[in-house]
C-alpha cells in the first residue's frame, strides 16, 4: 500500500509540474482558499498560530491574514511541486531579484565553514536550487514518510552536486564535519527540537522552542552564519532572494542569547512577509513549563 501511495503521489507531482506557471499558482491559491473556507486541521493550526503570534489583531484583521496565509501555503505547495520535478535552471529562472549577495560571496571567501539559515518562510525549495548554484553545501532535511516521494526529493535536491543529509544522528554528524573542514551547509532554524536541545525564546509575542544546533555551529566565530529566503513576488512572476549576515550576537558563547538573535532575525523577516510562513506547521507544540498546550 505504502508503495502505491508514493507511485501515486510521485505520478500526480509529475503532472502537476506540466501546468503553466500561472495555472500551478492558481491551483494552489485555490487549494488554500478552500483550506480557509473548509474546516480542517490546518486552518486550526494556523488560526490558533495567528491568533497566538498576533494577538494586537481584531477578529477581521485575523481571518483576511488566515485566508492569505493558506493561499499562499497552497501556492508554496504547488510551486514547490515544480521544483521537484523540473531540471533545476528552470527554477533558478523564476529568481528575478536578489539583495545581499555580497554577503554569502564574503562568506565563502572567509575560508571557514558557512551556515545558510533559512525557515519555513516563501519558497525553500527554489531557494535551495539557488543556494546549490552558488556552493556546494549539504543541505538539512527532514524525510518525508513516503519512500518513493523521499527519493524524488533526494535526486532533486542533488541536481546541482551538492548532497543532502536527512535529520538522523549521521545527518547531523555530516553537518558539523563539512562546517569543520569549512564546507557550506544549509539549515532551516525552526523547526521545533527536542526540549533538551533548544531554548524558549521570543518569537512573535510568544516564548518558541527553538534550536542550538545552528548558534553552536557559530560560537566564537568558528563558522560563518548567512540568512537566506527567497520571497514570493506580489505579481507572482517569480521571487526575490534576500541574503543577510547573521548578527554578531549569534556568535556568543552563551548559547541562550545566541538562540534569542536567531530567533529574532526570523521573526522580522515573518512579521515582513507574514502571509508567507507557513502557519499550518506545529511549531509550538511544546510549551514552557506550566503552560496549556495550544494544539
Amino acid at each position: 500500500m505504502e508503495k502505491f501511495k508514493g507511485a501515486l503521489v510521485v505520478g500526480f507531482l509529475r503532472l502537476f509540474a506540466l501546468l503553466p506557471w500561472r495555472v500551478v499558482q492558481g491551483l494552489g491559491a485555490a487549494i488554500g482558499w478552500l483550506m480557509w473556507r473548509l474546516p480542517n486541521s490546518s486552518r486550526e493550526v494556523a488560526s490558533i498560530n495567528l491568533s497566538k503570534c498576533f494577538p494586537e489583531l481584531d477578529a477581521a484583521a485575523h481571518d483576511r491574514l488566515l485566508r492569505q496565509s493558506l493561499m499562499d501555503i497552497g501556492r508554496t505547495l504547488t510551486e514547490s511541486a515544480c521544483a521537484w520535478v523540473w531540471p533545476a535552471q528552470k527554477s533558478l529562472k523564476l529568481v528575478r531579484e536578489v539583495q545581499g549577495l555580497e554577503v554569502l560571496q564574503a562568506a565563502l571567501a572567509s575560508g571557514k565553514g558557512v551556515v545558510g539559515i533559512t525557515s519555513h518562510l516563501g519558497n525553500w525549495e527554489v531557494l535551495n536550487h539557488y543556494y546549490c548554484n552558488l556552493c556546494k553545501p549539504i543541505i538539512f532535511y527532514r524525510p518525508p514518510k513516503l519512500k518513493a516521494v523521499d527519493e524524488l526529493l533526494r535526486k532533486q535536491r542533488v541536481q546541482l552536486g551538492n548532497r543532502v543529509a536527512p535529520s538522523t544522528k549521521e545527518g547531523i554528524l555530516s553537518i558539523i564535519k563539512e562546517v569543520r573542514k569549512g564546507g557550506a551547509v544549509g539549515i532551516p532554524a525552526d523547526p521545533e527540537p527536542s526540549v533538551s536541545a533548544g531554548f524558549f525564546v521570543p518569537f512573535c509575542a510568544v516564548q518558541a522552542l527553538t534550536s542550538k544546533f545552528v548558534p553552536g555551529m557559530l560560537a566564537g566565530g568558528k563558522a560563518v552564519g548567512v540568512f537566506l529566503h527567497a520571497l514570493r513576488l506580489e505579481d507572482g512572476s517569480g521571487y526575490k532572494v534576500i541574503l543577510e549576515a547573521a548578527p554578531e550576537a549569534m556568535y556568543s558563547e552563551d548559547p541562550q542569547t545566541a538562540v534569542a538573535a536567531m530567533s529574532q532575525v526570523v521573526e522580522s523577516y515573518v512579521r515582513a512577509y507574514p502571509s508567507q510562513y507557513m502557519w499550518s506547521m506545529k511549531r509550538f507544540k511544546k510549551r514552557p513549563e506550566g503552560e496549556a498546550r495550544w494544539y
